[in-house]
């Protein structure tokens, strides 16, 4: 998924089994952003973050999704340990991921293998993607600032 394409209308199944859909937020641009692992140390940063300034990015206009591959347990856990109040899409076969483009080969100490690469995309009222911040341009302790200064 690049700018300008447009997102169906079916995100993803959250952490509690329920649909997320483009048509529960029709007044909200959507910030869905894809981190790699729950209670990792970026990405609890930047779920907290989020958290943080939740009521600004609300007031903005924005509704924030978040998506990695963990399982609905552990988003379950990982919502109620930082009292996250936005939902946690589970794509644990990672086709999600795949579909916008951010499951990719990463390297850790010499070692290759695949992750998600940590994205964020904000997607219009319309369901037009507007805006993607990719990897390190993704600021993980200041990311609701972030998207607030787009």
């Amino acid at each position: 998924m690049e700018i300008g394409d447009i997102v169906p209308d079916l995100i993803g199944v959250d952490q509690d089994g329920k649909e997320v859909k483009r048509s529960d937020y029709p007044d909200k641009k959507i910030a869905l952003y894809f981190y790699p692992k729950d209670n990792t140390s970026g990405c609890t940063a930047e779920a907290c973050s989020l958290r943080d300034g939740y009521q600004d990015l609300i007031d903005a206009g924005y509704q924030v999704i978040g998506v990695s591959k963990d399982s609905a347990k552990s988003h379950k856990n990982f919502i109620a340990k930082h009292n996250l109040p936005f939902p946690l899409i589970v794509d644990e076969d990672t086709s999600l991921n795949q579909t916008f483009g951010v499951w990719k080969e990463k390297s850790m100490y010499g070692r290759k293998y695949m992750g998600t690469e940590r994205t964020t995309f904000i997607i219009d009222t319309d369901g037009k993607i507007i805006r993607i911040i990719r990897g390190r341009e993704v600021k993980t302790k200041d990311h609701a600032s972030q998207l607030l200064n787009l």
